[in-house]
């Protein structure tokens, strides 16, 4: 039974519409909005999989040159384009659709993959359907532009399921096609310079528009068009890869598609058709970046949440780029497994884009790297696989903001993350301990009594205590895993102990100054986070006047700092001072083209009389003049 919806479409994203569509959703117990999606839980099958695999694979590979080509070939002076003009010539002639029959997938072999990824511990698998390139990895009715009838012919999503349900994994698909409309106009443009200045790119040809879309009203460039007639070929669509693949997971590259009526309509017809399907019991999972409060899976794109998440959620990261990109190098496996230990013990999933070739072939090094995973997972698999979270996710001096593309940690064996299954609670350690001394501080005398430790992967038995400063074990020298070093300890009514939190000192550099970078500042206020504007972290949000910022510094001998500041504002006339040992320093950054666009301001100089810890502090001069700043570093520089 089906329900159709004839609906004023109101965008969140876009605006409001003035027209009408009809979206048939399934009949069922979830309607299109929020408060009937509260119902939804999240299923079983999901919390207890923990590590899930994405093939973020299609033609976009073909070049080799990494993510989002296919709309950088059409922005001139982009390193993308200069690659497509002097490969495949100029896009005005040679265009994407020439990129697509480039892709042959020629050894592809989804059945093979799939026995790598299963004897990697995952334990679901997603594919590509549609990336923002309107080029449709399934056999859809709807649009041409498909795997099945060009590039390599074949049903793309229906074979990597074929193996996923083959090796008894979990199938999801992503999609990202919600943008694909505003992403993709560039492709309408032409150059602006040069010999083939105002030559119109082939996605203004009129014959082509069915990959490159119609083109766009005058200011609809969001992330999410307000035109009603794509919203309405995206749900119908997206509709349809549902209906024929069924998939147990989607994903949305982005927050709920068009508000709250396309987008939710497509949830909730999702979750209908499960329940359908599976006699009233929805076991569908639908991911998206956007805060859920339990109505779908909230993702976050190379981020962790900063702390135990009360709802599952999901990190969606890479290995490297999203698509093959010869000029990066592959992260290394300790990486991998240390955003999983770190991701579940917050309550979290992780979804690793393991990066394939264009041909569909892996590299030897990831085809090693899924070997060391098997090996750490044999090992380890019990502190991940069904677990839950602990009272407190862990600890360590590696402090975290949470958010999107935040990933890279420097820990250590010093920081611990804990899980729980059953009657044990699970310590792992994102190192091992040099010198054969594993302490857990949150498991201190006050926490209870310890009644066993075991070393997962070790055969005997090993020597530990607990005492006031934390339950230490004695570890072997020969290290059972190079990552991780980690223990099974049961107890009775185990409750952790409180842990001092760690102040970041900065020291010196060999030039004698510092560099405050945003991942070290402290971070005084509730609005306040730590984000990525331009590659690079920043403090940004920091919307309020009464919010401010710090770093404690070392100095090991008195001495006169020159003291700069890299800053991003759209806003004329915001002013703010920076204090360091009785001194200040005020500083306006100047308006800049956008919050990723930082630029250097020159503050003056500090008089350092002696050495020893001192705090330096960011703050606005005043309310009245205060206007939000996005702050990437502050440098003190030795002055000559």
């Amino acid at each position: 039974m089906s329900i159709k919806i004839a609906v004023a479409l109101l965008s969140i994203a876009g605006g409001a519409l003035a027209s009408s569509s009809d979206l048939p959703i399934n009949g069922g117990p979830f309607q299109p909005d929020m408060e009937s999606l509260r119902q939804y839980k999240c299923p079983d099958w999901f919390r207890d999989a923990k590590f899930g695999i994405w093939a973020h694979w299609g033609p976009q590979a073909v070049p080799m040159e990494g993510d989002w080509y296919a709309k950088h070939m059409y922005v001139q002076g982009h390193r993308q384009y200069e690659h497509h003009l002097a490969t495949y010539g100029h896009p005005s002639e040679h265009g994407y659709r020439e990129i697509i029959q480039l892709w042959k997938a020629e050894k592809w072999d989804p059945d093979r993959l799939m026995a790598l990824y299963k004897k990697a511990g995952a334990r679901y698998f997603v594919s590509m359907g549609s990336h923002h390139d309107n080029f449709y990895l399934w056999n859809s009715r709807l649009h041409k532009w498909n795997a099945v009838n060009m590039g390599p012919q074949r049903d793309v999503v229906g074979d990597w399921q074929k193996a996923a349900r083959k090796y008894g994994l979990r199938f999801g698909v992503s999609e990202h096609l919600g943008a694909s409309f505003t992403w993709f106009q560039p492709s309408h443009g032409s150059d602006k310079a040069g010999p083939k200045a105002g030559v119109p790119y082939d996605g203004a040809d009129p014959q082509y528009e069915d990959l490159y879309h119609f083109p766009a009203e005058a200011g609809d460039t969001g992330w999410y068009s307000n035109n009603p007639r794509w919203q309405q070929q995206w749900f119908d669509r997206i509709k349809e890869l549902v209906d024929n693949y069924r998939p147990d997971l989607l994903y949305t590259d982005g927050g709920v598609p068009f508000g709250n009526t396309v987008g939710l309509s497509l949830i909730a017809h999702l979750y209908n058709r499960d329940a359908a399907d599976r006699g009233g019991q929805v076991d569908v999972v639908y991911t998206c970046k956007q805060r859920s409060d339990g109505r779908w899976v909230e993702d976050l794109e190379r981020g962790v949440m900063p702390g135990i998440n009360p709802d599952p959620w999901q990190t969606d990261t890479s290995i490297g780029d999203w698509y093959y990109n010869k000029h990066w190098t592959f992260r290394p496996v300790s990486w991998t497994i240390h955003m999983l230990v770190d991701i579940v013990s917050k309550n979290g999933n992780l979804l690793l884009n393991i990066v394939q070739r264009p041909d569909g072939s892996l590299d030897p090094q990831v085809e090693q790297q899924l070997e060391d995973l098997a090996a750490w997972i044999q090992v380890h698999g019990e502190a991940i696989y069904g677990t839950r979270p602990w009272l407190v996710y862990g600890e360590g001096g590696v402090r975290y903001r949470g958010g999107s593309f935040k990933e890279d940690f420097n820990y250590s064996a010093t920081d611990i993350r804990f899980t729980t299954k059953g009657q044990s609670l699970y310590a792992i350690a994102l190192g091992w301990p040099a010198d054969g001394r594993l302490q857990v501080r949150s498991l201190a005398a006050a926490a209870g009594p310890v009644t066993a430790v075991r070393l997962l992967g070790y055969n005997g038995s090993v020597e530990w205590r607990q005492s006031d400063e934390g339950l230490i074990v004695t570890v072997p020298a020969q290290p059972i895993s190079p990552y991780t070093c980690a223990l099974e300890i049961t107890g009775r009514n185990l409750q952790p102990a409180p842990v001092p939190v760690a102040v970041v000192v900065i020291s010196p550099d060999a030039q004698g100054g510092f560099t405050l970078g945003a991942a070290d500042a402290e971070l005084h206020g509730d609005q306040l986070q730590m984000e990525n504007q331009g590659g690079q972290p920043n403090v940004g949000f920091w919307d309020r006047a009464d919010e401010w910022v710090s770093w404690t510094i070392k100095f090991d001998r008195p001495g006169v700092f020159t003291v700069s500041a890299s800053c991003a504002t759209v806003h004329a006339g915001a002013e703010f001072v920076a204090e360091l040992a009785g001194q200040q320093l005020a500083g306006r950054p100047p308006q800049t083209s956008g919050w990723a666009d930082f630029r250097t301001l020159d503050l003056g100089r500090f008089r350092i009389e002696q050495p020893g810890q001192q705090v330096l502090k960011v703050r606005s001069r005043d309310g009245q003049s205060w206007k939000a700043v996005n702050l990437r570093w502050v440098k003190l520089t030795a002055a000559q």
